[in-house]
């Protein structure tokens, strides 16, 4: 589907101040009412320009509660996924993250206004030079996007200090875990039919230890197959 947003530069600033009042009651009622509460990922949810990741016939829904089409088969994430996943990654600013799945570009947006440098990984090259080439109009710079087979992360950019996937895998990719530095954190929908938004914290070496935080249902991640997954630690 061709990219028909509105360039930043031909937006009036009625219309700009509209969105932007939007974002705010974005956040204040579908986010912070739901238990969000990290400043950082508030700030950024409130910046990021959400329509400017949609296509132009929904456009107008931008900033509604629930994930949208944005055509070849994908979605952009509800804004309370995205803002809940970015929360469990703990960021405090500055780390190195990598996110599986870049579809429009969103998250990756989200998360550069937080850390110090994102790697996304699209497994689709036309969808990676879309959210490139849209990444690098809105100024995200320390967002870079690479063409590859999520389930095998970014070796060449490990370790992360986090990584998110936006789409499920059924089981947790071993590459993955491996790319965590330690301490590092994970947050990925796990399954099939019945998908659990789950979130790893790497322990050392060789120790994970992991947690369910809540159902979810995102689109299969394609490009394995997924490898086996070493058991949290005790």
């Amino acid at each position: 589907m061709e990219d028909c947003t509105v360039p930043l530069e031909t937006m009036t600033y009625s219309e700009s101040l509209r969105l932007s009042e939007e974002r705010k009651k974005m956040v204040a009622e579908q986010i912070v009412s739901r238990g969000v509460k990290d400043p950082l990922v508030l700030a950024a949810m409130r910046i990021v320009p959400r329509h400017e990741f949609v296509p132009a016939e929904v456009k107008e829904s931008a900033y509604r509660d629930a994930p949208l089409p944005i055509g070849r088969e994908q979605t952009i994430s509800q804004p309370y996924i995205v803002a809940l996943m970015t929360e469990a990654l703990k960021l405090e600013g500055g780390e190195k993250v990598l996110e599986i799945g870049t579809g429009s570009g969103y998250q990756a947006a989200v998360l550069g206004e937080i850390a110090g440098s994102v790697h996304t990984v699209e497994f689709s090259e036309e969808i990676a030079r879309d959210a490139a080439e849209r990444l690098a109009r809105l100024g995200y710079h320390d967002v870079v996007v690479h063409c590859g087979n999520g389930f095998e992360g970014w070796p060449a950019e490990a370790p992360y200090d986090a990584i998110v996937v936006t789409a499920a895998p059924e089981s947790v990719p071993t590459a993955l875990l491996n790319q965590l530095a330690p301490g590092g954190r994970l947050v990925i929908p796990v399954g099939k039919r019945s998908q659990m938004l789950q979130q790893w914290v790497r322990e050392g070496e060789r120790g994970f230890e992991s947690r369910n935080l809540i159902p979810v249902q995102f689109v299969p991640m394609i490009g394995g197959p997924p490898k086996s997954t070493p058991q949290p630690a005790a």
